[in-house]
C-alpha cells in the first residue's frame, strides 16, 4: 500500500531560489531510491490560528515562509529502505546540497495511506 511521507518547515523568504534548488536535487535522489513523486509547495494562503496553524507548528519568524512537502513511496518497505540509504548518501550530505532553512524546526513523519488515488 502506498506510503507517504510528510514535511512541514518554515524558510526564509529570501531563500526561495535556493530552497527550490535544494528541493529539486533532494527529488531526484528520493526518485532513484525509489519514491514515486515528491511534491514541494511554497505557501501563499496559510492562515494563522488563534490555537495552533502550521505558522506555530514551525515556529515561523517574520521573514519566513511555510512549506508543505509530501514524497509518496509503493509501500512503507521500499521508503524505509530509501531513507537509510538517502541519509548516508554524500549528496545528500549538507556540504553537497545545504538546507537553506532551520532543519530543527522541520516537522515530519511517515503516514500509510487510508484514501487516496
Amino acid at each position: 500500500m502506498t506510503y507517504v511521507d510528510g514535511l512541514v518547515a518554515a524558510v526564509p523568504t529570501a531563500n526561495k531560489a535556493a530552497y527550490i534548488t535544494h528541493a529539486q536535487n533532494a527529488a531526484a535522489l528520493f526518485k532513484e531510491y525509489g519514491a514515486l513523486s515528491v511534491v514541494e509547495c511554497w505557501g501563499d494562503d496559510v492562515p494563522e490560528g488563534k490555537v495552533n496553524s502550521l505558522h506555530t507548528a514551525v515556529l515561523r519568524k517574520e521573514d519566513e515562509t511555510v512549506v508543505f512537502s509530501w514524497v509518496t513511496w509503493p509501500d512503507k518497505a521500499t521508503r524505509d529502505a530509501g531513507w537509510q540509504q538517502l541519509m548516508t548518501d554524500p549528496r545528500m550530505q549538507p556540504a553537497a546540497n545545504p538546507m537553506p532553512f532551520d532543519g530543527s524546526r522541520l516537522i515530519y513523519g511517515g503516514f500509510e495511506m487510508i484514501v487516496g488515488p
